[in-house]
């Protein structure tokens, strides 16, 4: 075999164990897989498959986490997506601001990879709570109840899973930004959108609507303008 056959079988193992990996991280596991699937390239499939046959679940239920209280709540029923990133917070706001004292319960929810149930330290889940717990603790102004919940699984289809299995009304979302992350694991608001049954709320943070309009604003903007 040639050198240059070589460089070619080492390539398309290293991209196709980087495919491989990547595919993973869409379906809920961690990143950091895809580091063993290129060193084990095409051996690594039969892995990969085995793993990503699990489905969305709840880890940790938080106090008030829907049940017959979704049911019985006298008002809207309101899911809302959280990270701990400026775009999450942003849409924890806008939704109190929004909807505020009408709601009948509101559901603060963070997604982790399914890696994280397997840690025997649970830090990604126990950290995942404490966000929520102080989130939750934060919110003022609500009708009905406040709960949190922590999820596992793919971000997008674990927030749809729960909404739809507990009876929530409307989803809310932040919107990130066209970062190098969006592109490769994709936007879990665009999923939503795309995807859900339920109404979807897409909050954007004060720093990307002030870019939005400014863009919408300048010269030939509307033309080079792109819908996120």
């Amino acid at each position: 075999m040639s050198t240059d056959e070589v460089l070619m079988v080492a390539v398309g193992w290293v991209l196709f164990g980087l495919a491989v990996g990547l595919w993973m991280a869409r379906r809920g596991h961690d990143p950091r897989w895809a580091v063993i699937a290129v060193a084990f390239g095409p051996i690594f499939v039969p892995i990969a498959f085995e793993r990503v046959e699990r489905r969305p679940r709840l880890v940790v239920p938080g106090p008030a986490s829907p049940g017959q209280e979704a049911e019985a709540a006298d008002g809207p029923r309101v899911l809302i997506g959280l990270d701990g990133s400026v775009e999450a917070q942003a849409a924890l706001d806008r939704a109190n601001d929004l909807l505020g004292s009408h709601l009948g319960l509101l559901v603060l929810a963070e997604v982790v990879c399914h890696d994280a149930t397997e840690d025997a330290s649970y830090a990604d889940i126990d950290a995942a709570t404490h966000r929520l717990r102080s989130s939750a603790a934060r919110v003022r102004g609500v009708g009905g109840q406040v709960g949190f919940a922590v999820l596992a699984g793919p971000p997008g289809e674990a927030l749809l899973w729960f909404a739809e299995d507990r009876g929530m009304d409307l989803i809310v979302v932040g919107r990130r930004g066209r970062g190098l992350s969006t592109r490769l694991l994709g936007s879990v608001s665009s999923w939503l959108v795309r995807h859900s049954r339920l109404p979807v709320l897409v909050v954007e943070s004060r720093s990307q609507a002030g870019r939005a309009r400014w863009q919408r604003q300048r010269p030939g903007g509307a033309r080079r303008g792109r819908l996120g």
